[in-house]
């Protein structure tokens, strides 16, 4: 794995990006993260413009900086607090102006190798959301963004050999990436990794006379990919193809497996420029339980395989 890649895997500095009302959710698992890695985290609060604005007793409006400031200053540092008690180097840092272009600049400034953030699930019109602050990170960051849903919760006390990582793969060429950060990471929180690709319906593919199940063309894929990252990175790889709906499957494995983190890669055109609320990754990101890692992918177009031509051309990512 490249110099990138190691840091990527092992992070030197966390940027927890927070809009104050989710840091109960984010801390713990960025305190745990920084304690494993020895990571130093980065509390990052962006006042969007006009956030600061007040009326006065004559119902004129005026911008109070100090008052808000001073308030998210305070929750950063209670926070900040907590995880100096676990050893972690943490420092709160409040910025104005448009978030994403905030939390890009704070990236390079701290030189950081993950962001931590928070999404959302449903509006009060029940849309389904992630949040535009971030969507807007994930589209044009080059590093991993780990996104902590409402739905996630930190698991019971377990030992380092009931950890597991969930890679979930379109089994496209460009996935390569994303597969051997996950293995690296699995490899350092010596955990079992689970490479998952969801087929079309059985009957669906039957209909085509394709393979289904363990004697599917996405199966030799995946258990050749299973043996380039296990090579690579760690030894417990575990190739496993599902047919059904890949929202629901990735979920539901993520879920009967006690997952500890997703992984997905995905590229630009499949992901991110075409984002709508019944894309994949969208829904993962919003329900998953546990934390869910996402690498963005070279822009090439993939040379795509047999198996993507046939069996799996319409399980995008």
């Amino acid at each position: 794995m490249s110099e990138y890649g190691h840091r990527w895997a092992n992070p030197r500095v966390i940027l927890v990006a927070t809009d104050l009302s989710d840091l109960e959710r984010l801390m713990p698992y960025a305190i745990e993260q920084a304690t494993e890695t020895g990571a130093r985290l980065i509390l990052l609060h962006v006042l969007a413009s006009g956030a600061a604005m007040s009326v006065d007793a004559a119902g004129m409006p005026y911008y109070d900086t100090t008052t808000v400031v001073e308030f998210a200053e305070k929750a950063l540092l209670g926070w900040s607090q907590r995880g100096q008690l676990h050893g972690v180097l943490c420092e709160a840092v409040v910025r104005e102006g448009n978030p994403t272009q905030q939390i890009t600049a704070a990236l390079r400034q701290f030189d950081a190798d993950r962001v931590l953030m928070g999404t959302r699930s449903r509006s009060k019109i029940g849309k389904l959301l992630i949040g535009s602050v971030a969507e807007q990170v994930l589209r044009s960051v080059n590093l991993p963004v780990m996104t902590v849903g409402p739905e996630a919760h930190l698991p019971a006390e377990v030992g380092a050999h009931d950890r597991v990582v969930l890679y979930a793969t379109s089994l496209r060429e460009t996935s390569r990436p994303s597969a051997a950060l996950a293995c690296s990471i699995a490899a350092s929180q010596k955990a079992r990794l689970v490479l998952l690709h969801v087929l079309p319906p059985v009957d669906e593919m039957m209909r085509q006379g394709l393979p289904t199940g363990i004697d599917s063309l996405a199966m030799r894929e995946l258990r050749k990919l299973a043996a380039e990252t296990g090579a690579g990175c760690c030894s417990d790889v575990e190739p496993v193809v599902i047919h059904g709906n890949p929202f629901i499957e990735i979920l539901s494995e993520s879920v009967e497996r006690h997952a500890n983190l997703i992984v997905l890669g995905a590229t630009q055109r499949s992901a991110f420029e075409n984002l709508a609320r019944d894309r994949i990754i969208y829904r993962v990101l919003a329900h998953a339980r546990c934390p869910v890692l996402t690498l963005r992918e070279p822009l090439e177009e993939p040379v795509e395989s047999v198996a993507e031509r046939t069996a799996i051309s319409q399980q995008q990512f």
